[in-house]
């Protein structure tokens, strides 16, 4: 969620994985609870926190998946749609036990028998037709796709109330409650019957019906110790804030607006309120809404980046300066916000700041190389410094984040012609420059293959 705000202008990023289409949104307040609210879940599942992340993507559809290894995708119109945090905890320990379940490695044996079925049915279905008898052939055809259609839909069925259970597990082993789990499937409920899905059966689906799952789960969830336990008030508070600064950043701004009138004085409407003005051009109805996040909390390292996110892209980085820095030293320098503060210390166009910048932004991609913002401005310094080498490498490690290969492999190789020989910069220069070789290659190589079918 990065250009949510002090995060914000920098802060999204595109994701070259799972989907081209989507976008990964990086806010550091945001990743922060996502961690916190996820930690016990993976750690009762035997999942090491250290390599075990949950990634928010830019999306208003209500879903959540895993793509291979400990990561959890929830999509924002997930987060959105929850009304506590306790629901978003449901959601995370089914997909964690996916994970564990190791589904996404198994999809492909899953499917495999399914496709064995497809492509035997076909051999019989043109057999028959070379022997004349067409409508027949057509009816293996049919009959074997339906069969193969059946097959994968029960394995995909069986894989999720797998993890159903084992989420169910996951949650009482970490002493969650289970209630979230439960009213999340029941708002899911709620959706099928709006789109009138038949609730006779899910033979035809690849998830079991909300009420199934439901029923299913009940029993289990309500006999754990955790059940009825309440949700800890610090981390539904810290929830609701970054719930809305989420709808004031991808929503409509109309729709935050009604949604959080100037009426309503919270917390949560203010920082809402706060980016719809923002990125909807006025400033100065978003600074006196930061400000009274400010008054409220003078020290709260979120509120001082999105003051000084909204003074730096109002054209006054020197003012930013001060929240900006403060909120860099309470978060002990956390990358997002770092990268944010140096990109304000580089546009004051004061040369006695370029040392601090550069110390701020080596520091920021030293913990967290996944920032093209970062890069972007650390090859800002360099240029300024007249260090071509390091800005062809900063621009390199930018263009590998965003899928630019062919320009990532020229910075890459200018990196190279101009790096000390056997230095790490130098060796980090020609990874960069072989992984960008070999996607153009395997591009090329694509292109060959669907022009020769």
């Amino acid at each position: 969620m990065k250009r949510i705000l002090a995060g914000l202008a920098t802060a999204l990023l595109v994701c070259a994985q799972p989907a081209a289409a989507q976008s990964i949104l990086r806010d550091a307040e945001t990743e922060s609870l996502l961690a916190d609210m996820a930690r016990p879940i993976a750690v009762a599942a035997g999942l090491d926190p250290k390599n075990f992340t949950v990634v928010l993507l830019n999306d208003p559809s209500v879903n959540a998946f895993v793509a291979g290894g400990q990561a959890v995708y929830l999509h924002s119109g997930l987060i959105d749609e929850a009304d506590n945090i306790n629901e978003v905890q449901g959601v995370v320990a089914h997909e964690v036990g996916h994970i564990v379940g190791g589904h996404v490695a198994l999809a492909g044996r899953g499917a495999g028998p399914a496709t064995s079925i497809s492509i035997l049915s076909l051999l019989l279905g043109v057999a028959a037709v070379a022997a004349g008898a067409g409508s027949a052939g057509a009816g293996i055809l049919a009959a074997g796709q339906q069969a193969a259609l059946g097959n994968y839909l029960a394995f995909s069925r069986t894989q999720e109330t797998s993890a159903d259970a084992a989420g169910a597990r996951y949650l009482g082993a970490a002493g969650v409650n289970g209630a979230g789990m439960l009213s999340f499937f029941k708002k899911l409920q709620n959706m099928e019957y709006r789109l009138a899905i038949p609730q006779e059966n899910s033979y035809n689906r690849t998830h079991p019906l909300s009420g199934e799952r439901i029923s299913a789960l009940t029993a289990d969830l309500q006999a754990q110790p955790a059940w009825g336990k309440p949700t800890d008030p610090a981390l539904q508070e810290r929830f609701l804030r970054v719930q809305a600064k989420l709808r004031g950043y991808v929503n409509d701004p109309k729709e935050t607006l009604r949604r959080y009138p100037a009426s309503d004085n919270s917390i949560p409407a203010h920082y809402a309120r706060a980016y719809a003005y923002h990125l909807t051009g006025y400033p100065d109805q978003a600074q006196q809404e930061t400000a009274a996040l400010v008054k409220a909390k003078p020290h709260d390292p979120y509120f001082l980046e999105l003051q000084g996110q909204i003074l730096l892209e109002s054209g006054r980085p020197a003012d930013a300066l001060a929240p900006l820095r403060e909120a860099t030293q309470r978060t002990n320098a956390q990358p997002l916000i770092a990268a944010t503060f140096g990109h304000a210390l580089i546009a004051t166009e004061d040369p006695a700041h370029l040392a601090e910048a550069e110390k701020v932004l080596r520091q920021a991609v030293g913990r967290d190389r996944e920032n093209p913002f970062a890069w972007t401005q650390l090859a800002t310094i360099y240029e300024r410094k007249g260090d071509q080498p390091r800005v062809a490498l900063a621009m390199a490690e930018r263009a590998s984040l965003i899928g630019e290969p062919q320009m990532a492999l020229a910075s890459a190789r200018a990196a190279v012609a101009g790096l000390p020989e056997g230095s790490s910069e130098r060796l980090r220069a020609q990874d960069i420059q072989m992984i960008a070789q070999n996607e153009l290659d395997e591009r090329k190589h694509n292109r060959r293959r669907l022009s020769a079918q």
